[in-house]
């Protein structure tokens, strides 16, 4: 009987051929077998069109993405050149398309063919026929138009060359990306249109077009301007300061034994109080990570903002130096660099770590910035003082945080940290309420009104801070704020310069099903209510859309008639009440909810089967937020119209009838 041979032996080792070196392993390649290395391999052939383009062979670069997650790639460029190749005796669409390493960009040390290519690795567009389920070809150059397909890697019919007559050139290429080789080729809509908008951001004067053919939408990406354009669009119409460029070419090596390479950067910058948005493009390639430019910016600002605050001594006596982070939050810029020879950390390219680029980037910066301050003096001198105000905010936050962790640490039962606080007996989330009332009289009648079992109750002492007009540090020093905040329990989520570290909001830590607001129905119970509201608004957003928050209706009018008591929640409510009763009716304004007898609070206010609450719904956010700001904010001239034209409706003039 045979021996069976197990183990590691000299047959266990195999080489992956053709295509199976990119169908077997296409993370090796892409990144990921997911979603996103489907993108890249998207991205491999566009970047191709976008190389002619940018070499000045054509202005337009077309996507179609189909109904079944096929896409089309057509440009106006060149055209492949896949015929017969006599220096290396084969075709060249076997080497561009059947071989990894293999094209044209090779010799662009030189100047030749591609310069600064995005495609430079000599992968693409095999890799990505290679992963496809089809490929179909068509190259317009030479007067020929030369046609090419494959299925699932191989070659189907080889070349087919016809005559073509006319003048245009270019290539369209066809492709599926095959669920064979990615898990999910469903690629959102987000990642074509962030991607052709990008490359029109860094190629000026290049039209992307985008059809969705699964949606039926069209997009068109053109910046004229290019990164300029870019940065003013982000800017928008109030800048802190005006959008400022700077450009340089020079040549240098990583190492002394390495090649020289030609290096050329644009970078354009400005500062805003409304936006901070920092984006690093390669060879016209997004940089997520950055890498080289990302250390040379942040060296370069952080040196020339720290001593334009020393040298105009802005810093007080003992004060700590500002952080790239206080200028990052006030810092609008775009850096698009090329370079003929990249050190990229990976294929999928989303960082460079080329040193000569990082201290080539950093020495121009230093030295174009502070001559910047100097020629441009007002801006200098808005951007000291706002640099001032995101690091003193942010030093603040950080106490704030530090203080707000201390007052609000786990492990410790919220109940015996709150003053007054009238906690329910169930621990399960699902059936606990908490009742947030005016004052200590109003705790009285709910806790005495209250189903204990389910129904807590937390007083609000005086009136709360307007958080839209107040700054953290003042928000979080507020008691009656930071109580609110430990009995919820489910932290904050602030936006604003200087407070990201404050942001612990997770709604699975809320301990409570309903939030639920009860003040009086008076100018002053309306007040508090809005200011809780704009106190939830402002810290905890999230509560809003996840239908946690409710106000409940306090009853307006007590009408008893004989033996009979009912309670009306307007004044047409309560004409329609006294229309139904016979005999004599008394009427009187109901009192404020400290003046309630527990029973009635109960039925009016606190039982479920009879109360009436008011889900607060985030049906208009925007106009939420302008109203709050109308009413609470800074907005003096806003208010005083909005009280004009509507103040008659809400003033009791107290004429007789």
């Amino acid at each position: 009987m045979p021996v069976k041979k197990t183990g590691y032996t000299n047959e266990s080792i195999k080489q992956l051929k053709g295509a199976d070196r990119v169908r077997l392993r296409p993370s090796v390649i892409f990144g990921s077998d997911g979603v996103e290395g489907c993108q890249h391999s998207i991205f491999e052939i566009i970047s191709n069109s976008i190389d002619e383009a940018r070499e000045g062979h054509g202005k337009l670069v077309r996507v179609i993405r189909h109904a079944d997650d096929a896409i089309t790639v057509i440009d106006r460029a060149r055209g492949v050149p896949v015929d017969y190749n006599p220096a290396e005796d084969r075709f060249n669409w076997e080497l561009i398309y059947c071989e990894l390493y293999a094209g044209g960009k090779y010799e662009n040390a030189d100047g030749e063919n591609y310069q600064y290519s995005l495609g430079l690795n000599g992968l693409g567009a095999c890799a990505t026929q290679y992963a496809s389920e089809y490929m179909r070809v068509e190259s317009r150059r030479d007067g020929y138009k030369y046609a090419l397909s494959f299925i699932k890697g191989q070659n189907i019919g080889g070349l087919v060359k016809t005559p073509y007559d006319k003048k245009d050139t270019g290539t369209i290429t066809s492709w599926k990306p095959d669920l064979e080789v990615f898990t999910d080729i469903n690629v959102p809509q987000s990642y074509f249109t962030d991607t052709l908008k990008r490359q029109a951001i860094v190629n000026s004067g290049i039209t992307f077009e985008f059809t969705d053919e699964k949606t039926g939408e069209d997009f068109t990406y053109l910046y004229p301007e290019g990164i300029v354009g870019y940065v003013k669009e982000m800017a928008g119409e109030n800048p802190l300061t005006q959008v400022c460029s700077m450009a340089f070419e020079t040549r240098g090596r990583d190492r002394a034994d390495k090649q020289e390479y030609n290096l050329k950067a644009e970078l354009a910058f400005c500062f805003s109080n409304d936006v901070n948005q920092i984006e690093y493009y390669h060879n016209s390639s997004f940089l997520e990570y950055g890498g080289s430019p990302d250390k040379a910016v942040k060296a370069a600002f952080l040196a020339a903002v720290d001593n334009l605050l020393k040298n105009n001594n802005l810093y007080k006596k003992d004060e700590k130096k500002l952080t790239f982070a206080d200028i990052e939050d006030s810092l609008i810029l775009v850096s698009s660099s090329f370079s003929n020879i990249t050190s990229y950390e990976n294929q999928t390219k989303k960082a460079i770590n080329n040193r000569f680029i990082q201290e080539a980037l950093t020495e121009f910066l230093k030295k174009q910035l502070e001559v910047y301050f100097i020629e441009n003096k007002a801006a200098a001198d808005k951007i000291a003082a706002q640099m001032l105000i995101n690091k003193r905010s942010r030093e603040t936050a950080e106490k704030t945080r530090v203080n707000l962790k201390k007052q609000l640490s786990s492990g410790v039962d919220f109940a015996n940290r709150v003053e007054k606080f009238v906690n329910c007996r169930t621990k399960d989330i699902n059936r606990r309420e908490i009742y947030i009332v005016e004052g200590d009289s109003a705790l009285t009648s709910c806790k005495l009104g209250r189903d204990a079992e389910f129904q807590a109750v937390l007083p609000v002492r005086g009136k709360p801070l307007n958080c839209l007009k107040a700054d953290i540090n003042k928000i979080f020093a507020n008691e009656i704020i930071t109580d609110l905040i430990r009995v919820l329990g489910c932290g904050v989520e602030v936006k604003a310069k200087g407070a990201k570290d404050l942001n612990s909001f997770d709604l699975d830590k809320l301990n409570w099903n309903r939030v639920i607001i009860c003040t009086d129905a008076d100018v002053d119970g309306f007040q508090i209510r809005a200011l809780i509201l704009t106190m939830i608004y402002r810290l905890m957003p999230q509560l809003i859309p996840a239908g946690k928050v409710f106000i409940a209706e306090s009853p307006l009018y007590e009408i008893t008639s004989g033996k009979n008591t009912y309670f009306a929640y307007s004044d047409k409510e309560r004409d329609q009440v006294i229309k139904k009763l016979s005999g004599k009716v008394n009427i009187q304004r109901s009192k404020g909810l400290g003046e309630n007898e527990p029973e009635m609070m109960w039925r009016t206010t606190m039982n479920p089967e009879t109360r009436r609450l008011i889900l607060v719904r985030p049906t208009d956010a925007v106009k939420t937020q302008e109203m709050f700001d109308v009413l609470l904010g800074d907005n003096m001239r806003g208010r005083k119209a909005f009280i004009e034209e509507n103040g008659h409706r809400y003033v009791e003039w107290g004429l007789e009838n």
